[in-house]
């Protein structure tokens, strides 16, 4: 579709969609939050609820981190294409459906069996998601026209090593949830505080006066 023909669409759109998606997918976390229904020792009532607070805050985490990364890549993207915008709703379909698993690990965590299939689920969503993020990042980098010409291919090779790091440790932590739920909970939770720490200096892929108002090819 040209330009003369197609829907205008800018950056900021896209992005205010998928700030919406990230956002509501962040809140349904709580919803698995529960006040304990108890007389006496609510102090032990809470802790028995540990696995739904560690599931809350490592998915919350992690949605966020997705976030972050999302507006960084955004920020710089002057020019939309329609893979660009097919490759993002994947990523959205994935970040959506972060709440089921992160409420069924909570569940099962503790159960014999079921908890390495829910920890297992989990991580698969996880990397469904890496992939859908990775495909989406490439996509941008492997298109000058979406960047500009002030693309900066060293940082964008460290860019895709970090999220190959993600994709290993979610493949990682989706093998050892056959060994044990708990285990690979914890290794979802180092991804997500390794994220947390910005390994690139602070530098815009793109010079800041480059970006443009772009319409869906």
């Amino acid at each position: 579709m040209s330009a003369a023909e197609g829907p205008r669409l800018t950056p900021a759109r896209v992005e205010a969609f998928s700030d919406g998606v990230f956002s509501i997918a962040a809140t349904l976390l709580v919803l698995d939050l529960h006040v304990p229904d108890v007389q006496t020792d609510l102090p032990a009532a809470l802790a028995a609820q540990w696995p739904n607070f560690a599931t809350y805050i490592v998915s919350f985490l992690t949605i966020g981190i997705i976030w972050v990364n999302h507006h960084s890549l955004f920020a710089n993207v002057h020019h939309v294409d329609r893979m660009l915008l097919f490759l993002n709703m994947l990523l959205l379909l994935t970040v959506s459906a972060i709440p089921f698993p992160t409420a069924l690990l909570a569940h099962y965590v503790m159960v014999d069996g079921a908890s390495h299939v829910a920890a297992a689920v989990y991580g698969g969503v996880m990397v469904a998601m890496s992939i859908a993020f990775t495909l989406l990042w490439r996509h941008v980098i492997r298109d000058a026209r979406l960047l500009g010409r002030h693309l900066d291919p060293r940082r964008a090779r460290q860019e895709s090593a970090l999220f190959s790091v993600g994709l290993i440790g979610y493949l990682l932590g989706a093998a050892l949830s056959f060994l044990s739920a708990s285990l690979a909970l914890a290794v979802y939770a180092l991804i997500a505080v390794f994220y947390i720490f910005p390994w690139l200096p602070e530098a815009d892929l793109v010079a800041p006066g480059d970006r443009h108002v772009s319409t869906v090819d």
